[in-house]
Parts: C-alpha cells; sequence; structure tokens
C-alpha cells in the first residue's frame, strides 16, 4: 500500500478510533514510560492527520475551518447565528466580495464533520432572535460546531475555465474561558499560583477566597473538606469577577464544569507557598490535581479542537470592561496578551500542515455591541480595540499570520438619534431595555480619541476613571421584519467575514 493511500485511509477512520489506536499499542509498558510514549505517539498521529487532511481536502471543495470564541458576555453565540442567516441570505452582506459581486450562488447547512461534537443550534438560536417575541438565546457552555456550505462561482478571470465550486464553512464555537485555560500549559502549579494569588490580591471581590488561601497550611496533611472549600470559594470567586468584567478566569472549566462537577481534577486552588512540598501535604495534593486538570482536560480541547483550526475570530465585550473600570480594562489587555500565546500563527502552508498540523493564518479580534454607541465613536473603539491587542497583534504578524481589530454588531439591537444638551448636540442610541422593555435613549458619554487615556491609567492601576465615567446599557433583541434575500440587521458584520475568509471564496 502506498503512502497516500495509508494516509487517506487512516484520515476516514473516526478520530476516537485513531486516537484509541495509538494509545493501547503503548499500553502495556510501565506508567512512565507509557506517559512519553503516549504523548510521542499522539504527536505523531496529529502530523499524520494533518496530513490526511491535507490530500482529502481537494481543490475543489476546500475547507475552511474557522474559530469563534470569546470573553465573557462577548456574544459568541449571536455572532454565529447572525453569520449564518446572512451568509444564507446575502442582502446585507456588501463588504463580502463574494456576496458583493454575486458569486455566491447558494449556501446550505449540512451535518458537521465530526460525529462527536454537538451540532450548533442555528434553528433554536435564530428563532430567539428573529421570532415574535426576540430574547438573547442562551451562552456558550460547551464546544459545538456547524457546517455551511457554500456554492461559488469563480472571478471573472477563472469564469471561463470552471463552474461554480462547494467551499465547506466549519464553525467552531467554543468558550473562551477554555481558550484562556491553554496558557495553563506552560506553567507550574507554583508559578500559576503565584501569579493568581498576586493578580487577585487587593480585588475586593476575591477577599473571600485570599483568606481561606492564606490560612491554609500547604504542608499540613492534605484535607478532602479542606480542598473542596478552597475550589469552591476559588469558584464563587471566578463567578463574581466574570460579572465584574475581569477576563482572565482561569481554570474555565470551574465556570463551566459540565460532567466534571466535584471531580478531583476541578477540586483545587491557588494556595501561597515556596520550597519542595512532602508527599500526602495539602500543597503536593493541589499540585498533582493541577497537573492533572492540564493533562486531562486542558490538552485534549487543545489536541482535538484547537489544533485543526485556521482562521480565528476573537469576540470581546470592551465596552464592558471600561464600563467596569480601569483594572477591568487591563485585565482584558492582559488576557489578550496571553490569548496569543495559545495560537501557532502562520501561513498554511502544504508542508507546514504536513510536520506540525495547522497553522492559524487569520486573527480577528472584534469587540462587539457598536451598536451601544452612536457610530460617530466607532472609530474610537476600532481604536481601542486595536491599543488592547496591540502586543498579542505584533506576535501573530511576526509568525506570519495576518491580524485584524474592528468594532461590530452581529445583530443591531438599536436605532441612531440626535439630542441637544445644553447646546450642544449628543449622539443617543434608542433600544429597548433588557430589563424592563421600556423604550429608551441612551447617551454612555464619549470615549477618549486617544486611547492611550484608558489604557494609561489601567496599567498604572488606577481605581476609576479620572475624567469620568462610561455608562452601558443591555439592550434586548428589536423586533425585526426579515424580507426575501436579507438577514438580521448588523454593524461590520460583513467586513468581518471578508477578513476572515473572503480571500478563500
Amino acid at each position: 500500500m502506498s503512502p497516500l493511500v495509508a494516509r487517506r485511509l487512516l484520515a476516514r477512520k473516526p478520530l476516537a478510533s485513531r486516537r484509541a489506536d495509538a494509545y493501547l499499542a503503548v499500553e502495556a509498558n510501565g506508567q512512565g514510560t507509557n506517559l512519553v510514549i503516549a504523548t510521542l505517539a499522539d504527536s505523531l498521529l496529529r502530523r499524520v492527520e494533518a496530513a490526511g487532511d491535507a490530500v482529502t481536502e481537494t481543490p475543489f471543495e476546500p475547507v475552511i475551518r474557522l474559530g469563534v470564541t470569546g470573553l465573557a458576555r462577548s456574544g459568541k453565540t449571536v455572532f454565529i447565528t447572525s453569520l449564518v442567516a446572512n451568509l444564507m441570505e446575502r442582502g446585507r452582506m456588501p463588504g463580502l466580495a463574494a456576496a458583493r459581486d454575486g458569486r455566491i450562488a447558494a449556501a446550505f447547512l449540512q451535518p458537521q464533520p465530526d460525529d462527536t461534537v454537538p451540532r450548533f443550534d442555528y434553528e433554536s438560536h435564530i428563532s430567539a432572535l428573529t421570532g415574535s417575541a426576540p430574547h438573547w438565546p442562551d451562552s456558550t457552555r460547551a464546544v459545538s460546531e456547524l457546517r455551511l456550505s457554500l456554492r461559488v462561482r469563480p472571478s471573472s478571470f477563472l469564469a471561463g475555465l470552471q463552474g461554480p465550486r462547494t467551499i465547506h464553512l466549519d464553525i467552531v464555537d467554543y468558550p473562551g474561558e477554555w481558550l484562556l485555560d491553554l496558557g495553563l500549559l506552560d506553567k507550574s502549579y507554583d508559578q500559576w499560583a503565584g501569579d493568581v494569588l498576586a493578580r487577585i490580591d487587593k480585588r475586593a471581590c476575591a477577599q473571600g477566597f485570599m483568606e481561606r488561601a492564606r490560612a491554609a497550611d500547604p504542608e499540613a496533611a492534605h484535607d478532602e473538606a479542606q480542598a473542596r472549600d478552597l475550589a469552591q470559594r476559588l469558584t464563587d470567586y471566578l463567578r463574581v469577577a466574570r460579572k465584574h468584567g475581569f477576563s482572565d478566569c482561569t481554570p474555565g472549566r470551574f465556570l463551566l464544569p459540565g460532567d466534571l462537577a466535584g471531580s478531583p481534577v476541578l477540586t483545587f486552588a491557588p494556595i501561597p507557598f515556596s520550597g519542595p512540598s512532602q508527599r500526602r501535604s495539602l500543597h503536593r495534593e493541589m499540585e498533582r490535581r493541577f497537573d492533572a486538570y492540564k493533562a486531562q482536560v486542558v490538552k485534549p480541547f487543545f489536541r482535538d479542537h484547537f489544533a485543526r483550526i485556521d482562521r480565528q475570530v476573537v469576540l470581546t465585550d470592551v465596552l464592558g470592561a471600561i464600563h467596569q473600570g480601569p483594572q477591568a480594562v487591563e485585565d482584558m489587555r492582559s488576557a489578550m496578551a496571553d490569548i496569543l500565546g495559545a495560537f501557532r500563527p502562520g501561513r498554511n502552508v502544504f508542508l507546514s500542515r504536513l510536520l506540525s498540523g495547522k497553522r492559524v493564518e487569520k486573527i480577528l479580534f472584534a469587540a462587539t455591541k457598536a451598536d451601544h454607541l452612536h457610530h460617530t465613536q466607532h472609530p474610537r473603539l476600532t481604536a481601542i480595540m486595536e491599543a488592547l491587542t496591540q502586543q498579542a497583534r505584533n506576535r501573530a504578524q511576526f509568525a506570519g499570520a495576518e491580524t485584524g481589530a474592528m468594532a461590530i454588531a452581529a445583530l443591531r439591537a438599536t436605532t441612531e438619534e440626535m439630542r441637544n444638551h445644553q447646546g450642544s448636540d449628543l449622539g443617543c442610541v434608542r433600544g429597548r431595555l433588557l430589563d424592563t422593555g421600556e423604550q429608551k435613549a441612551f447617551y454612555p458619554g464619549d470615549l477618549p480619541e486617544d486611547p492611550a487615556a484608558l489604557l494609561g491609567p489601567a496599567r498604572d492601576g488606577a481605581d476609576k476613571w479620572l475624567d469620568g465615567e462610561f455608562g452601558v446599557m443591555s439592550f434586548a433583541p428589536a423586533p425585526v421584519t426579515l424580507r426575501t434575500g436579507e438577514g438580521p440587521p448588523h454593524i461590520r458584520l460583513d467586513t468581518a467575514a471578508q477578513f476572515l475568509f473572503g480571500d478563500r471564496l
């Protein structure tokens, strides 16, 4: 059998079965050797899978694997739902060249290629957003996937040489907290614990956990009740921190435990300690469980989902962080820099895929909820997004990836109006309040023209903004009547799509 045929056959075999074969082959060895060989086998298997993907993905039906993630309340579900709806009905997508030129002949949903990954529930979500009583759909709590296939006519240069071809857009939705967890892979328990304790030490919402962490004796014998208490208090802090606009809420599975709730792999916490620990001590058990979390929770996510993405959008609620104050903004900036450490940016040439798997070719950092501002302030929001992600984007561009930053609203929930106040015209937005259902006009305040006016105090550890506060409102989706050929109203969703995958159409 030729190597080419072997790779094709391996690529057709179910993913779980391929991994099982690799691990069973080393199961009979000793525990330490087993782990090393299994790691090597999995790495080799990844390279073979990448080669199989490269061989089976023909030029006539290419696959674009788009990862969608974001930090708390950034609108991942709404982004995917509106993107799919607007690709199926392209009347509001002039910024996507293939749609503007009429080269997308059809768009239709198909079963996703990964049989063990839940399907993104597009139908329920679009019904929630555009039904008679529109409301926001439930947020992302696990990985899900959706395949949208596009029949695309070639550009005018190739129109006479070939007919329409099918291009598959595989959209992978995953929680942003899981993305932040990838930064733990390069840290020891003591490094992680030291970073967390130093970062949250002065936060009021963390004091309940900090008191218990300081009181814990790391050299005392491990006590399961104490470990569970520390883990629960850490979880309580993370939930409050997320509500307060803080971005770096790791470990992410503490917030979204799923079927791991209550297991030892989610029953650890950072405690202060220096020096080697004794066997069966609290510190040693915390360290062991942290390592198990990386090996049994974080690595499988990276291996099974994240490492296969070649285009990525990271959504952020920048306005929410600004409203919460300088500490939340600095935490978001730091999180953006850490996020890039999880990516493998660069060009996806055939040889790189063959040797080391897919790379993330394009990364878009998008500030959502642009509809909460008058359009005259959108350039300022974009500039703040660019400044927040400058360090992260520089690293990606150095590695050969293309990055972008913009302000978007995947679903426009407001209208704009100008109001005169004390002789000045104020750009306001009007929408239906989420809590009361009332229609209200809202002026959030002026964002600064220079992003340094925000990032400077944030880096300096200021407690509040010196030049005033920035308001934020929670709007419900507006009732909408969609005409034939139109998707839901949005702001720059078409521009985002053109950046992310327009070149492949």
